[in-house]
């Protein structure tokens, strides 16, 4: 009898210390979550939710980590684990529909939608969640026949690889956590991840290597930092550059022990802009953007208009109204830039906005997740400039996915890049090339005219029907919406009759010297040729003349005599009927 009580105790006391053992690792694992390093996070969670009593917390941090790192597959699994406890939060339902969307489950996502939302009790977003879904079957059953989109093999690793910019005439930059030269260096990998830290790379013909940034003088590019994505200068020697840094949240007691009380401190990610110039070859001159403030909120994705004269980026600084806006900033006469203004309702939603691309002069493409879409984000493209927007228009399938689809980046409009986390690629994130053909317009099935005599084919225009102009603020090139609306009538034309040329005069008003009205002339002319061209035009139909301040609408001899309404008229840019291509 004593033997058994002995043996008793003896497993008793095991069971208490693997108890012990169990609770200890898996407060490890939590703070390990909550610093965001969700890879080493799970390297505990794991085992414990192997062991016949893994709880519903468990369960609920491994789905969690999988859903954070943007694995979607196992996110899916271990929430469909998490639902079936008794505890499970109402939580877990919704990022259990969210994981079935990104796998494609569209029937199965709507069931655990309408589940979560019956318990939250809210309508509404059950009616946008249910549309996502149906918007994704019926694009996916029908895809845009005018796109065809392949994966980049040639770029692509098994790691992230995302967020394309043009870099020089003939190459581009964009983000990887590829571990190359991690294993030898030394550098410490990123816990979130397990992979290395983001860093740019160019890729120019065939080869791909790591983008020469870094200096003795900059320790973000050297250091364990992510540095990425980036938006180079036509010459490629300036640069805007997404950088990633941790800031305190604060102090919190991990653990009591014989020596005292030992503290973490608990970190938030924060995003800022940073500006680099490259003289003789040599990065340096780094400086901060202007409305960085780590402290309070994120600044990144830097996008310039096509004359450089506004900058637009994402922040959830306050003013915004959502989890990210896109944000825009003028450039002043001293080369400093205005104070951040909101892009407006049009773009930004209650939701996130992020990434945006400047094509040409007045497109704006960006992701959002709070647009009518496919789920995740979804690449939309929107026609203005500023704080004044057109409708954005969805990409669809095959641009869109029901994962995140983000960072599309063209000249034409005809070709590009664009970044996605969709099933069928290589890692993380891959990048996706584009081509744009428009369809040819549908055959008619009509009987034959009755003969007539030869004659010069006719035209399914008229010359006045070419006939258009454009106005612009003062001083500047940019496409206004309302020359934005009078340049896509014209498209309609010119898609129509796709052997007629139009040629294009701009002018200015009588403000500033005569060379200076010259070369704004030729922006304008040039401004409003990339928009047409950006719509699918050919530029071989497009010619164009820049006269300054000659040929005035009114009898506006100098800038004292006339009033500003009369200087608008002279701002302008004619379009007329120029023949037909041979």
């Amino acid at each position: 009898m004593k033997k058994l009580l002995i043996i008793a105790l003896l497993l008793n006391c095991r069971m208490v210390a693997t108890a012990q053992e169990q609770l200890s690792k898996k407060q490890l694992a939590d703070k390990l979550f909550e610093r965001y390093e969700y890879f080493k996070a799970l390297n505990l969670y794991l085992p414990l939710a192997d062991k016949n009593n893994s709880n519903v917390q468990v369960v609920e941090r491994i789905a969690g980590c999988y859903r954070l790192i943007n694995d979607n597959k196992n996110a899916e699994n271990w929430y469909a684990s998490a639902i079936s406890y008794e505890k499970a939060a109402d939580i877990d339902l919704y990022y259990y529909a969210e994981s079935l969307l990104r796998n494609n489950k569209l029937k199965e996502a709507k069931v655990q939608y309408q589940a979560y939302y019956a318990k939250v009790n809210n309508p509404e977003q059950l009616r946008f969640k249910v549309a996502t879904c149906d918007s994704a079957a019926k694009w996916m059953a029908a895809p845009r026949k005018e796109y065809t989109v392949s994966l980049e093999k040639k770029i692509n690793s098994i790691y992230a690889d995302w967020g394309t910019n043009y870099y020089g005439e003939k190459g581009i930059v964009f983000t990887s956590d590829r571990l190359n030269g991690y294993e030898d260096s030394g550098k410490q990998t990123d816990n979130r991840t397990g992979n290395g830290y983001f860093k740019l790379y160019s890729a120019i013909k065939d080869s791909v290597v790591l983008l020469p940034i870094s200096t003795d003088a900059s320790k973000i590019f050297n250091g364990d930092y992510h540095a990425g994505p980036a938006l180079f200068n036509a010459s490629a020697d300036t640069a805007w550059i997404t950088v990633t840094t941790s800031v305190p949240r604060s102090d919190l007691p991990i653990d009591k022990r014989e020596k005292g009380t030992s503290h973490q401190r608990l970190y938030t990610r924060r995003l800022m802009l940073v500006m680099a110039t490259k003289t003789n070859g040599v990065w340096g001159n780094f400086k901060n953007f202007a409305y960085n403030n780590i402290k309070e909120y994120s600044v990144s994705h830097a996008a310039l208009s096509f004359n450089g004269d506004a900058l637009y980026f994402t922040s959830d600084m306050p003013g915004g109204g959502g989890k990210t806006d896109i944000w825009y900033c003028l450039k002043q006469v001293d080369g400093s830039w205005s104070k951040p203004v909101n892009c407006g309702k049009n773009i930004n939603t209650k939701d996130e906005e992020a990434f945006p691309v400047m094509q040409g002069a007045g497109t704006l493409i960006y992701a959002s997740k709070g647009l009518p879409g496919m789920g995740g984000f979804d690449i939309f493209t929107a026609k203005g400039g500023r704080a004044e927007w057109s409708v954005p228009s969805n990409g669809k399938f095959p641009i869109n996915s029901t994962a995140d689809d983000f960072y599309m980046l063209t000249k034409d409009g005809a070709t590009g890049y664009f970044s996605s986390n969709r099933d069928g690629g290589t890692g993380n994130d891959d990048i996706y090339t584009f081509k744009y053909e428009s369809l040819p317009e549908p055959v008619k099935q009509i009987q034959p005219p009755a003969p007539a005599i030869a004659g010069p084919p006719k035209q399914s225009f008229k010359p006045e029907d070419l006939r258009a102009i454009i106005y612009y603020d003062l001083d500047k090139a940019n496409i206004r919406p309302d020359a934005a609306t009078e340049l896509d009538r014209l498209v309609i034309v010119l898609k129509a009759n796709p052997s007629v040329k139009v040629k294009l005069a701009s002018y200015t008003d009588v403000r500033a010297s005569g060379t200076y009205n010259i070369g704004l002339s030729k922006r304008r002319s040039e401004a409003a040729i990339a928009y047409l061209v950006g719509q699918g035009i050919s530029r071989g139909r497009l010619s164009a003349g820049w006269f300054g301040k000659e040929n005035l609408v009114n009898n506006c001899p100098d800038r004292a005599s006339c009033t500003e309404a009369e200087h608008q008229l002279n701002r302008r840019t004619e379009i007329v009927y120029d023949g037909m291509a041979n």
